[in-house]
């Protein structure tokens, strides 16, 4: 039997951070995901960001006192130490500065959503991951629902993709602006349906939505709707050439954490990301240009990537 990786933690101001915890750590869990454990932890904060600074100190005293986390002194200190790190610092402006701490352990590394607040970031951290041989992932957890996996691998009879309409909550956050926050959950579902090659988008948004509309070519477009002051759930309907499913992403069987921890130790380890990196670098794109044109409602010409 294989022994158990030795996860990393770096950014205790999120509550996913505990939430794979329990998941890793506790074998009583029903939804419990074996082969890791989370071992290691380093709070780090955002002064300038509330969620972050008003949450830490709560995260860590969980993780330490009931999950069996010991806290480190450094990112560095956790990346040494560990077998596997994931990023979850809820401030996505840190990702890139907390990543090229540790790129020289070359330890795989799962950064959490967003992956960056910017597509030169996101380039940033890739490079860095390159140069020192190592590998990173990043998604949205709600990628890896079952349902959604299953949606996306079925009716294949009904011919490819063509159009995949998202919604969610887009509540603001003036550190996270525009969709970086929550915006991402539904970007990140338009990116595993559709693929990367967005060329085009433009966003519409005022106090209490969000409408953005993306072309890929002559014959494929995504449309996001995110809501502020509604309901809070998400769903996604997928368009095929014969026919479309739609999917409420509320009251799952099975938590999406559990799908996403699974798809890290079953690529991660083996020195691959689960998530191709054109799409990483796909969703921030969109959210970058989505961000720009939401000031004037002007159409956004997506850059080359790579």
């Amino acid at each position: 039997m294989a022994a158990e990786l030795k996860v990393g933690l770096i950014g205790l101001d999120n509550s996913h951070c505990v939430a794979f915890s329990q998941l890793l750590n506790k074998a009583d869990n029903p939804h419990h995901v074996a082969g890791a454990r989370a071992c290691f932890g380093y709070p780090g904060v955002s002064s300038d960001f509330k969620l972050s600074y008003s949450r830490v100190e709560g995260f860590t005293k969980t993780l330490r006192e009931e999950l069996g986390v010991e806290m480190l002194s450094s990112p560095e200190e956790v990346a040494r130490r560990s077998d596997l790190v994931i990023i979850t610092a809820v401030d996505g402006r840190q990702h890139r500065g907390l990543y090229e701490r540790i790129a020289p352990f070359a330890r795989p590394t799962f950064i959490d959503k967003p992956f960056a607040t910017s597509l030169a970031d996101a380039q940033a951290i890739l490079q860095a991951a390159e140069r020192a041989g190592a590998v990173v992932m990043s998604c949205s957890a709600l990628r890896y629902a079952d349902e959604f996996q299953a949606l996306l691998k079925g009716d294949a009879a009904w011919g490819q993709i063509i159009a995949c309409d998202a919604f969610g909550p887009t509540p603001q956050e003036p550190a996270l602006p525009g969709l970086f926050w929550y915006g991402v959950h539904a970007v990140e579902m338009i990116v595993a349906a559709m693929g990367p090659g967005c060329r085009k988008v433009r966003s519409l948004a005022d106090d209490g939505f969000d409408l953005v509309s993306m072309q890929w070519d002559e014959r494929r477009s995504a449309c996001l709707r995110g809501l502020r002051d509604a309901h809070g759930q998400f769903g996604v309907v997928v368009h095929r050439q014969k026919g479309a499913r739609f999917l409420d992403m509320t009251n799952l069987a099975r938590p999406y954490y559990a799908g996403l921890l699974e798809a890290i130790l079953r690529s991660l380890p083996q020195g691959r990301s689960d998530v191709p990196p054109e799409q990483m670098l796909e969703a921030v794109a969109i959210m970058e240009a989505a961000n720009a044109s939401r000031r004037d409602g002007a159409e956004v010409c997506l850059p080359a990537r790579g």
